[in-house]
């Protein structure tokens, strides 16, 4: 069964980027570009892994996480930050809430990204 991935990004580019390389690699593959639809669709369809921004309009990344704890499916759920932001303190805080990853996007190849989701789903 095809494993599947939730992109919550506001930048266009990249998510489509991102979506097209998951895509390749099987996954079903939805996405929103804020936190608070990023929330709604994530507490909806259950994904096997989220991707999450931390910097998005409406509801940013660390909101979105906090809340999605909140839920009983939400508290475990699998994610990976995906940013811009390096700050130690923004790392921390992510981690904090359960967060697998920090990875900084500048850092990483879209490759890589799927190399890393397919690794923490094999755990």
């Amino acid at each position: 069964m095809k494993k599947s991935v939730l992109i919550i990004e506001d930048e266009d580019a990249l998510r489509r980027a991102l979506e097209v390389t998951f895509r390749n690699r099987d996954f079903n593959v939805s996405y929103a570009s804020n936190g608070e639809e990023g929330l709604a669709k994530s507490l909806k369809e259950h994904p096997d892994m989220i991707l999450l921004d931390i910097v998005m309009p409406k509801m940013d990344g660390l909101t979105m996480l906090k809340k999605l704890r909140e839920d009983s499916w939400g508290h475990g759920a699998p994610v990976i930050v995906l940013t811009n932001l390096s700050t130690s303190e923004k790392v921390e805080e992510t981690l904090e809430q359960g967060a697998f990853d920090f990875l900084v996007k500048t850092d990483w190849d879209l490759h890589d990204i799927v190399e890393k989701v397919n690794q923490r789903l094999k755990k």
